[in-house]
């Protein structure tokens, strides 16, 4: 199976490098972030874990694109210069004139014993399609390759709204909000590995484990059917000029009932603040 996704990461590299010679309209966007935890579809570790990260995209006319990008931890766990880091490859393209669709391929890697939760999951392809109406609605599925047994699924449903809040430089910039509600739904297979890897790492530093651990894995096994995993709320308030975005993002998720959590808390909140810029 996972021959398939070198193939298609490998396909979709070629059909860039002639989309390149075919376009005018490629663009470079530079981003930087800064978020107080790590979120993996609306869930946490069990330790918090802020993070600044750096992002390269290069998206030629025909809808190709490319991206990278590397995270750096905050906390004392952070140990390397890079904490984790992805490269991926998509491809978006309208349907009809409000339907669009994306197919994209991405491989993330993890130092040993990350404190990621998404460290188990390492190969994702994704399969996206959008809506736009009064709302922009979206459905998006994602499949993820990593070291369990059994490849994990998640679902997203999405509606959101840009809102025009006026310019503050007589029209030279533009400030929007975005709200934005997900439902996610998927399976958690990578839990299973969580736990084990989190096991690994307190035994390494001396933490003792307690006594509760193994039931807790077998309580991993019986969850990891297919269930609403999380419920969004997405506040982006973003400042807009020509060449450049400031945004500054607020998220609360709540987890779904039937999930076992990574930590005590069943509402997680999230913020970040980015910076992009456009070539």
């Amino acid at each position: 199976m996972r021959s398939i996704f070198i193939i298609l990461a490998v396909s979709l590299l070629s059909l860039a490098a002639i989309a390149q010679a075919d376009s005018n309209k490629t663009t470079i966007t530079l981003a930087a972030i800064y978020s107080n935890n790590a979120s993996y579809y609306g869930q946490t570790a069990a330790e918090r874990m802020p993070y600044i990260a750096t992002n390269a995209s290069l998206r030629f006319g025909s809808g190709i694109y490319l991206n990278a990008m590397a995270y750096r931890l905050l906390n004392q766990n952070a140990g390397t210069a890079v904490s984790a880091s992805s490269l991926g490859a998509g491809y978006g393209f309208n349907i009809l004139p409000k339907l669009s669709a994306d197919l994209n391929y991405t491989h993330s890697f993890y130092p040993s014993n990350s404190g990621f939760v998404q460290a188990a999951n390492t190969d994702f392809i994704g399969a996206a399609l959008s809506y736009e109406h009064l709302f922009t609605t979206g459905v998006s599925m994602d499949y993820a390759i990593g070291k369990q047994e059994r490849n994990d699924m998640f679902l997203t449903l999405n509606n959101s709204r840009v809102i025009n809040l006026g310019s503050l430089n007589k029209e030279k910039d533009l400030l929007t909000l975005t709200p934005s509600v997900d439902i996610v739904a998927g399976s958690r297979y990578f839990y299973e590995s969580y736990i084990v890897e989190k096991a690994r790492r307190d035994s390494l530093l001396g933490i003792p484990l307690l006594p509760a651990e193994p039931e807790q894995e077998t309580m991993t096994k019986e969850s990891s059917s297919f269930d609403i995993m999380s419920y969004s709320l997405k506040l982006p308030l973003a400042y807009n000029r020509s060449r450049y975005m400031i945004e500054a993002a607020y998220q609360l998720s709540v987890l779904g009932k039937k999930l076992e959590s990574f930590s005590d808390e069943r509402m997680n909140s999230f913020f970040s603040l980015s910076f992009y810029y456009q070539f």
